[in-house]
């Protein structure tokens, strides 16, 4: 896995290089689940999916779903 650097300091001086965190591989496509998916979806699928986003998250498999419906589905 490759991470993505950018510059600091406008190209001026010495470059420098600084990692880009936890977001340097976000899928293009985002998640189209429904709700009722995620509230059946297994805690395997809901962890891969949340670590492919770079939102790995500790807790019970309804706080995952809580947080993976919070974070992929908006209001209409």
């Amino acid at each position: 896995m490759e991470s993505i650097t950018f510059r600091v300091g406008g190209g001026r001086g010495k470059e420098q290089q600084e990692n880009c965190g936890g977001f340097h591989q976000v899928p293009l496509n985002y998640p189209r689940y429904s709700r009722t998916e995620y509230e059946t979806m297994a805690e395997s699928q809901l962890d891969l999916l949340l670590t492919e986003y770079g939102l790995p998250m500790v807790g019970n498999l309804e706080q995952k779903r809580k947080f993976a419906i919070g974070a992929f589905l908006w209001p209409r």
